[in-house]
């Protein structure tokens, strides 16, 4: 891979951070009143983490900042800014970056959320890239995703109870040797699709829609299958073709954990090996925009990620988003 942007920023820390509740999928299927086998086989989630009383999206998004940040070898301080992705923050204002911002004692940071539901973590890599940019002085951006969907889901919703976990990733990104780093980002978003998935904290917060479930989060789960199936084999494709690699080329494949059983058949029908995906989503569920940084922690905590291994990274998220990345993990990455 050698067609990587001139300036080069890549990953040189990773870190993550889920509740201490597991919450095994008998107990889902208990609470939905479904046999266990059926979300195993439908869904292919066998276990997943509920935020408790006492833990927030802030807390576990500045636990895994604070991971990575330790890893990268980076002191606070030196931060210049934090991007941070979710869609389930505590309250609107303020933003959950400036909170955490505060916890990791990041003084100097510039800090701001973005909201792309699923897919907000790759587009805070695609702003973190251009904040470097922008400015050579500038060195070290906290890049974290964190969500919290247990907290807007109905418990009796098939569609989406079996699916969701919470927790938190983060990555710092810093300017890295040429060749190395992240390869062009590509994010479309279809906004006469955003039906497809519908709810959060804000919508609707009066007597009548709360008592409505007004608040929870509805999902179209076939209409969204359907999309990935139809443009993940095209973001595959394109991805490779711009470096000259094919699939077999390429490492590790980390995708938004939507559904593992879909991330496995897509993977597949994409020509991918089962030892070429990196697959969270059955211990942890879909953890939103969590999911990329907490399976590249965990790939790279795992002893699978190395220096110079090619990545590729999908997601989809509500909107309708999606998008792709490709990256040459750079020396300068810790494990």
């Amino acid at each position: 891979m050698t067609r990587l942007t001139p300036t080069d920023v890549g990953v040189i820390g990773t870190g993550s951070c889920l509740p201490e509740r597991r919450v095994d999928s008998r107990e889902v299927a208990a609470t939905l009143g479904v046999e266990h086998r059926w979300i195993v086989e439908r869904v292919g989630v066998l276990e997943r983490r509920f935020a408790g009383t006492g833990e927030t999206g802030t807390g576990l998004a500045a636990r895994a900042a604070a991971r990575a940040l330790d890893r990268a070898g980076v002191a606070p301080e030196d931060v210049d800014a934090i991007v941070l992705a979710t869609s389930t923050p505590e309250t609107p204002i303020p933003g959950v970056a400036a909170r955490v911002q505060e916890a990791v004692g990041a003084r100097n940071a510039f800090a701001f959320d973005v909201n792309a539901a699923c897919a907000g973590w790759l587009v805070g890599i695609e702003t973190a890239r251009g904040f470097l940019r922008a400015d050579e002085r500038r060195r070290y951006v906290l890049v974290v995703g964190a969500d919290t969907y247990s907290r807007i889901l109905n418990p009796g919703d098939r569609r989406t109870y079996p699916l969701f976990g919470d927790g938190a990733g983060a990555v710092v990104v810093a300017r890295v040797p040429a060749g190395e780093g992240i390869g062009r980002i590509e994010i479309r978003t279809d906004g006469r699709l955003g039906h497809y998935a519908v709810g959060g904290h804000g919508n609707l917060l009066t007597p009548d829609g709360l008592a409505g479930g007004a608040h929870h989060l509805t999902m179209l789960g076939r209409d969204i299958a359907a999309l990935v199936r139809t443009e993940f084999p095209a973001l595959v494709e394109d991805a490779v073709k711009e470096e000259g690699l094919t699939v077999a080329d390429v490492d590790h494949l980390v995708c938004h954990q939507a559904n593992p059983r879909l991330v496995r058949e897509v993977a597949e029908n994409a020509g991918f090996r089962p030892g070429q995906v990196v697959l969270t989503g059955d211990v942890i569920g879909n953890t939103a925009a969590a999911s990329l940084p907490i399976g590249l922690d965990t790939a790279v905590r795992d002893g699978r990620i190395r220096a110079g291994d090619t990545v590729l990274m999908i997601t989809f998220g509500a909107g309708m988003t999606w998008g792709r990345a490709l990256m040459r993990w750079p020396s300068a990455a810790r494990p």
